[in-house]
This record gives C-alpha cells, sequence and structure tokens, in this order.
C-alpha cells in the first residue's frame, strides 16, 4: 500500500511503497508512467539502496522509455544496521530472492502493474538474488539484467532460468568478467554478456553508467513488450 507521494523530477511522479515481506516491511519507490509496456525490479547490490544515484538515474532511463520502475531496499533499516557491521545479509542470495519473488507477486496483485510483464535489474549481489527468484517465478519474469553482478551467486538456479539475460560487466572488472562467462555458460536461456570497454566495477567512468542504461532499457523494451511469457510457454 503507497504510504507517501513523492516527486523527484519535474517529468515523473513517485511514490514510496511498503511490502510485507514475512516478519519486515521493504520500502520501495515505484514509478508508473502513462501506458507503461513493462516493470523493472530493481535489486540493489551490496552496500547499496533505491536512493543510489547510479539506480535513479538508470531508473529514470527506463521510465522515459516507457516502463514503470520499482526500486526495492531488500533489506529492512535494522537489517542494513546490522549488515553495515557483518556484511552478511548482502550474501545471503536465498533470502534476498525470496523477498524479490514477494515483491513480484505484490506487483502482480496492484490493479496498474498487475497487467505487466516484469524484468528485474540486478546489481552486484543482486545479480544473483535476481536470477533465482527469475528461476522461482517463470511465468512472470520476462527478461534479467545483470550490471556488475554476481551471477554465480545464483548456483543451481541457473540452468532453470527461462527469462532472456543481459549480462553487462566492465572491461576493467577482471575478475567478475570470469564469473559471469561462467554463470553464462551454465545457462539454457537465452544469455548475452555485454562488455563495457574501460569500465570498473561500479561504472563510474564518463559515459559508462549512459551505456549501461542503453543497453539495459534496450534489452527489457525488446522483451517485457508481449503479453507475460505467452511467447516462452513450455
Amino acid at each position: 500500500m503507497a504510504t507517501q507521494r513523492l516527486t523527484y523530477d519535474d517529468d515523473h511522479l513517485e511514490h514510496t511503497v511498503s511490502i510485507p515481506a514475512g516478519h519486515v516491511t521493504l520500502e520501495g519507490t515505484l514509478g508508473v508512467p502513462d501506458s507503461a509496456t513493462g516493470i523493472v525490479l530493481f535489486a540493489h547490490g551490496s552496500g547499496s539502496s533505491r536512493f543510489s544515484p547510479r539506480n535513479r538515474f538508470v531508473a529514470r532511463v527506463f521510465r522515459d522509455a516507457g516502463l514503470a520502475t520499482l526500486l526495492l531496499d531488500l533489506l529492512s533499516r535494522s537489517e542494513e544496521d546490522v549488515d553495515e557491521v557483518t556484511r552478511h545479509h548482502r550474501f545471503d542470495i536465498p533470502m534476498l530472492a525470496d523477498r524479490l519473488v514477494v515483491a513480484i507477486d505484490w506487483l502482480r496483485d496492484r490493479r496498474e502493474t498487475g497487467e505487466l510483464s516484469v524484468g528485474l535489474f540486478g546489481a552486484s549481489t543482486g545479480g544473483g538474488a535476481a536470477l533465482v527468484a527469475a528461476a522461482a517465478r517463470p511465468a512472470r519474469v520476462n527478461a534479467v539484467v545483470s550490471r556488475g553482478g554476481r551471477p554465480d551467486l545464483a548456483g543451481d538456479a541457473l540452468p532453470r532460468v527461462e527469462a532472456p539475460t543481459l549480462l553487462i560487466v566492465g572491461g576493467r572488472d577482471d575478475v567478475v568478467i570470469g564469473l559471469n562467462e561462467n554463470a553464462r555458460d551454465q545457462m539454457r536461456a537465452e544469455v548475452h554478456l555485454e562488455i563495457v570497454a574501460g569500465a570498473t566495477h561500479l561504472f563510474e567512468e564518463p559515459g559508462a553508467l549512459d551505456q549501461v542504461a542503453t543497453l539495459a532499457r534496450d534489452w527489457f523494451l525488446t522483451h517485457l513488450g508481449q503479453p507475460v511469457r505467452a511467447a516462452r510457454s513450455r
């Protein structure tokens, strides 16, 4: 249920939403442009949040293209406080994936988003969680994009992912390139690895994040503009 309306820019009205997830409540920011063709659920990475300037920039690019967005904090505030010290929760992929599944189901049950096909945009450890969630909800998730992600953390779920998947990695992020290549080789779905030349893990170099946003936007526009899973039913 929406709890507060916020304006982050002049063109798109967003509002804060609260999603019950077991013993915690997850906070998110939902933006639904007119005539949206799909919705992208963000799975933030280690130490990030829905207020990250990088995440908000990418979300704005998506909304400008007619895609709805839900930027979601997968940890409660108290869990975030603990994680700042222990760094345990950010690597708890099953828990993070379960919460993404809760959010996917929540979107299905809302009037304004229930008919929209879902894309997952994961960063860092969120990339692994997004793939596990995609494997758990094949009838709802039509596409996945991982930005500088750890798809290897999806483990045994990788061969069960049905959604077309784009893996974006910085060209100077050598270790993560290898992890993404290994994950790609375990997947049976359509999967493409895109390496952004000269970029490091956070894509902070001039123009790097713009490339990420453009690649991800085009991937989602290609795969979310169709009925939910109708083209890939088995």
